[in-house]
């Protein structure tokens, strides 16, 4: 790896940290938040789900931005609107708001959240591209999934801790703090490098021109669809699981009070995307198909939590839990590689948008079910629906393998069988 490309990683890596550390200052407690404010766990679930209602609304509109107008413009945007939207959570909180005031601002941490999604993967691998970076994309993605598990474990181990010194809404307000911090370090550090943006588009043409072009690019490459179309039902199932283990562990546990227990819950999650971020390229040396190892590590993390939903005691359900996250992690960097092999540099960071509306359009219908599964049924009975739900996505994958992209065996090892 060149110097230049060394560079263009460290500030990925950088980005990711910071982040990551801001976001997850609230992850460990958020259910908890919500229920505190006096939310059912319908009223909880639903209001991620307008959250995910966001980020389907303006994933199109935000990669207008990460395309048109640069992905620095686009990340730096990011931060300012995720603060602004974060302190409004906190002062409904505050006010013991009625739901539709925290679906309303739910709505608005989608819309920051949009404005990195696709933009942040895009702009790395274009840079690193152009810095005449010829390796696979595992390792370094890997990396950063690495670097994204130790910021979640000490942001969110710090959140559950502050919170039970304190109070919920602490770790709240000092999200918003590292989020302008981070605007500050992207602005000095991230430059459009490999990519220029076309701003020549008024803004209508420009969305019809994103959206268009995330069609053709994505909806009509078989390939890159069907594993877009896996995306509702693991990521759906995997973002209700990790706000429903706080609860549910708290409750198994025995202290509805102990947020430091469902600190450590999103810690586990935080050291397992360590070791499945480690472990992805050195799994990939092991097989010469991608798709080998999403179908492996989505059946997988499915059956885990079937298993899960029928646990009840708390150190078996938190061993459990740190299996599903390693296995979960491992497949992110192979899947954002797969994809990235077969998008081109100008569709990018849309196309990667556009996979993340349809991942989050599954979370709009998930949470809330499971939500209303959990208040029916239980936590419990609630996991093993949200696993039957995520081995849906395994045929598809199984489709997409079947296109026999040159994607699936790029970068592969040499002498490996067609596994």
């Amino acid at each position: 790896m060149s110097a230049g490309a060394r560079k263009i990683q460290r500030i990925y890596l950088t980005l990711t940290l910071g982040n990551t550390v801001a976001a997850s200052f609230i992850w460990g407690i958020n259910t908890l938040f919500l229920l505190d404010a006096g939310l059912s766990n319908l009223e909880a679930f639903a209001a991620n789900a307008f959250f995910t209602v966001g980020m389907v609304l303006f994933e199109v509109p935000t990669g207008v931005v990460a395309d048109g107008w640069g992905r620095r413009v686009s990340f730096l945007l990011g931060t300012v609107t995720l603060a602004v939207s974060t302190y409004f959570y906190y002062l409904l909180w505050q006010l013991s708001a009625p739901f539709w005031w925290w679906a309303l601002v739910s709505v608005l941490l989608g819309l920051g959240f949009t404005f990195f999604s696709g933009a942040v993967e895009a702009w790395l691998v274009d840079a690193l591209r152009f810095e005449g970076y010829e390796g696979g994309m595992e390792a370094v993605l890997g990396r950063g999934v690495m670097v994204s598990g130790v910021a979640m474990l000490v942001g969110s181990v710090a959140g559950g801790v502050i919170a039970q010194v304190t109070n919920l809404g602490v770790p709240f307000l000092i999200r918003v703090g590292v989020l302008l911090a981070m605007f500050l370090v992207a602005f000095r550090l991230m430059h459009d490098v490999g990519f220029t943006p076309e701003r020549s588009a008024g803004p209508l043409r420009a969305v019809r021109t994103v959206l268009a072009a995330s069609i053709e690019n994505g909806l009509k490459n078989p390939p890159v669809r069907y594993v877009m179309l896996a995306g509702p039902f693991n990521a759906g199932v995997g973002i209700y699981v990790f706000y429903a283990l706080q609860p549910y562990l708290l409750e198994l546990f025995g202290d509805p009070r102990a947020y430091s227990v469902a600190g450590l819950a999103a810690a586990v999650v935080a050291g397992a995307e360590v070791l499945g971020g480690w472990l992805a390229p050195r799994i990939r040396r092991l097989v010469r198909k991608r798709t080998t190892v999403l179908m492996i590590s989505v059946g997988f993390a499915a059956v885990i939590l079937v298993v899960l939903g029928f646990t009840r005691v708390f150190w078996a359900a938190l061993a459990l839990l740190t299996l599903w996250a390693v296995v979960d992690a491992a497949g992110v960097p192979v899947r954002q590689a797969y994809l990235n092999d077969m998008i081109a540099s100008k569709q990018r960071a849309t196309v990667l948008s556009f996979d993340s509306l349809i991942g989050s359009s599954g979370g709009v219908v998930v949470q809330p079910l499971l939500g209303r599964a959990a208040d029916a049924y239980g936590y419990a009975a609630s996991l093993a629906i949200g696993g039957a739900i995520q081995l849906i996505a395994v045929p598809f994958l199984v489709a997409s393998r079947r296109q026999g992209s040159p994607a699936d065996a790029a970068n592969a090892p040499d002498g490996k069988a067609e596994l």
